[in-house]
């Protein structure tokens, strides 16, 4: 769990890192649809940040829990928001990375729906 949060630290860090990166240096380097699709890829990482602190903490998820849906919320944001930071600034032009980003969007989808899962088992503490 610990390790989780660091990750998940880090991972807010570079969102607000990328955010501003974007806000300021790609402004006036992007097309407004380049720009738009850039900042998705910053506000879903962020957004899924904030759960991943929620699920971190929360008391009433198992280890394991926590640890799945870590793992899928961290290959949903390097595979959907990574591939659109790559698209997006060009740094790699190549139709398979364009391939990436809906399995990072499969990863984050399937990391929710094992959120809810947890949430709507039966527990005695909840």
């Amino acid at each position: 769990m610990k390790k989780n949060l660091s990750i998940t630290a880090i991972l807010g860090f570079l969102a607000i890192l990328l955010g501003a990166f974007g806000a300021h240096a790609l402004k006036e380097k992007l097309g407004t649809d380049q720009l738009k699709a850039f900042e998705t890829g910053v506000r879903y990482q962020m957004y899924h940040v904030v759960v991943l602190l929620f699920v971190n903490t929360y008391p009433n998820f198992t280890n394991k829990t926590k640890n799945t849906i870590s793992i899928l919320f961290f290959i949903g944001i390097l595979f959907f928001s990574g591939s659109l930071y790559l698209l997006t600034t060009k740094v790699i032009i190549s139709k398979i990375l364009g391939l990436i980003t809906p399995i990072g969007g499969l990863f984050l989808m399937l990391g929710w729906l094992f959120l809810f899962y947890n949430f709507s088992k039966k527990r005695k503490n909840f």
